[in-house]
C-alpha cells in the first residue's frame, strides 16, 4: 500500500525547495499532498505543487470546492507522515501551543502520524529563546526536528537558519515513514576510512566511502535502536536523528569507541581503519628533493581485537574482513582471533562491488555457519546484518 506524506509549506524564501522535496518523494513512490499557508503562496504558487504531486493543494480551511469529507480531517487520517518544510517561527509557535487557525495548523493538530518540522528563518529568530523554547516544546510532544543548516541567508546575513538540504529532508522522511520496530538496544557502528598524516597536507588512507556503515545506521534506526555512528572524515551530510562522531585517525577512532563501548549492546566495526601509521609526522610539508622518500610505519591499535578482549556479557560484536585471497579461511581466523560473534567477509573482485559501490557480495561467518549472500544493495545487506542482532 502506497505511503502518504502530507507536506506543509509556510511563508519564506526557502519554499521553492519544497517543490523538489515533492518531486523526489513522488519519484520514490510516495503519495504526496501539499498544504500551504496563505503567506507561502506569495513565494510559490499552488499550481507548482499540484503539477508535481498530481493532487489538489489545500490553502483555505473553508474552501467550498471540496469532496464530501471534512478536508483537514481526511488528510490528517490519510497521512503516514506530516512534514512542514520550510517551517517558519510563526508556525512553530502555533503548533507548539496548539493553535489551529488555518488549514495547515488545523490538519497538523488533527493528525496522529509521525511529524517532522524543518525550521528555516533568520539566525536571530532561530536563536531567540522563544523559538528555542517552542522547538523544545514540540520535541517534548514527540515531534521530530530537523536542524537548520548554516550558510548565507536570503536576508544577507550568514549563520544558522537555512532550510536543510532536499536530500536531508527526503532522507529524514524515509526514515520516519517506515514505522520503526521498537528494539530497545544501543548500537555503535564505525564506518569510513581513517587518515594517517605524514605531514600537514598528506596522509595514508584507503578508498572506503562509508556507505556500508551509513546504511547499517539507517536500518538500525528504523528498528528503533539508539544509534551512534563513528565515522572517518567524509563529504556526506549527517544522517538525521543519528548521533555522529567524526574522527580523523585510527587513534581518534579508538579513543571515541573505547569511551562508549561499555554502554553498547551491539558494536559493528565496518570502518576501514588503517593498520599502520607513520612513526613520526613532519611539522611542515615534506619537500621533494629528488632523492626519494622512505617512510617508517608502526602498527595502529587493533580496535576490533581490543573490543573482543573487553566484550561485556551479552554484547554482540561484528567485524568486517576485506581480503584479496583466501577470503573464507582468513575471515574464520579473524572471527576467533578477535572474539567476534560474526565476521562480514568481502573481497574486491570487480568495479561494481565493495569500496564506493552501492552494491556488494558478502559472506556472513559465525562460529556455526557460513552464509554466502548473492549480490545485494548495501541497504539490503545492512538489513540482513541488523536482523542478526535482534
Amino acid at each position: 500500500m502506497t505511503k502518504c506524506v502530507v507536506l506543509g509549506v509556510t511563508g519564506g524564501i526557502a519554499a521553492y525547495k519544497s517543490a523538489q522535496v515533492v518531486s523526489d518523494l513522488k519519484k520514490k513512490g510516495y503519495e504526496v499532498h501539499v498544504i500551504m499557508t496563505k503567506n507561502a503562496c506569495e513565494f510559490i504558487t499552488p499550481l507548482t505543487f499540484e503539477t508535481l504531486s498530481n493532487n489538489r493543494v489545500s490553502v483555505d480551511t473553508f474552501d467550498r470546492n471540496f469532496e464530501y469529507s471534512v478536508n483537514h480531517i481526511s488528510l490528517a487520517k490519510k497521512a503516514d507522515l506530516f512534514v512542514i518544510a520550510p517551517c517558519s517561527a510563526n508556525v512553530i509557535g502555533k503548533i507548539a501551543n496548539g493553535i489551529a487557525d488555518d488549514m495547515l495548523t488545523t490538519t497538523f493538530l488533527a493528525s496522529t502520524c509521525p511529524k517532522l518540522i524543518c525550521p528555516a528563518m533568520n539566525t536571530n529568530m532561530l536563536e531567540n529563546p522563544i523559538t528555542k523554547d517552542n522547538l523544545a516544546k514540540c520535541q517534548k510532544y514527540g515531534m521530530h526536528i530537523l536542524d537548520a543548516a548554516s550558510g548565507y541567508l536570503a536576508c544577507g546575513d550568514s549563520g544558522k537558519g537555512r532550510l536543510a538540504s532536499v536530500d536531508t529532508i527526503v532522507n529524514a522522511c524515509e526514515m520516519l515513514i517506515n514505522n520503526p520496530k521498537k528494539v530497545n538496544k544501543k548500537i555503535l557502528i564505525s564506518t569510513g576510512a581513517t587518515k594517517e598524516y605524514l605531514d600537514p597536507i598528506r596522509y595514508l588512507t584507503n578508498p572506503s566511502s562509508g556507505k556500508t556503515g551509513r546504511e547499517l545506521a539507517k536500518v538500525a534506526y528504523n528498528y528503533g535502536m539508539d544509534v551512534t555512528l563513528v565515522t572517518g572524515e567524509n563529504d556526506f551530510e549527517d544522517i538525521p536523528f543519528i548521533k555522529t562522531i567524526k574522527c580523523k585517525s585510527a587513534h581518534d577512532m579508538f579513543v571515541n569507541i573505547d569511551a562508549l563501548k561499555d554502554e553498547m549492546d551491539i558494536i559493528i566495526m565496518s570502518a576501514a581503519i588503517a593498520d599502520f601509521t607513520p612513526k613520526s609526522k613532519a611539522d611542515n610539508k615534506i619537500k621533494k628533493d629528488g632523492n626519494g622518500l622512505t617512510l617508517e610505519l608502526q602498527p595502529t591499535v587493533d580496535i576490533l581485537k581490543h573490543l573482543g578482549a573487553h566484550k561485556k556479557d551479552g554484547q554482540i560484536l561484528i567485524g568486517y574482513a576485506m581480503e584479496t585471497i583466501d577470503l573464507i579461511n582468513n575471515a574464520k581466523a579473524k572471527l576467533v582471533k578477535k572474539n567476534c560473534d560474526y565476521i562480514i567477509a568481502n573481497t574486491i573482485s570487480s568495479n561494481n562491488q565493495g569500496f564506493r559501490s552501492d552494491e556488494n557480495i558478502v559472506t556472513i561467518i559465525s562460529k556455526d555457519q557460513v552464509v554466502e549472500l548473492d549480490k545485494l544493495t548495501k541497504s539490503e545487506i545492512a538489513k540482513r546484518i541488523i536482523e542478526l542482532c535482534i
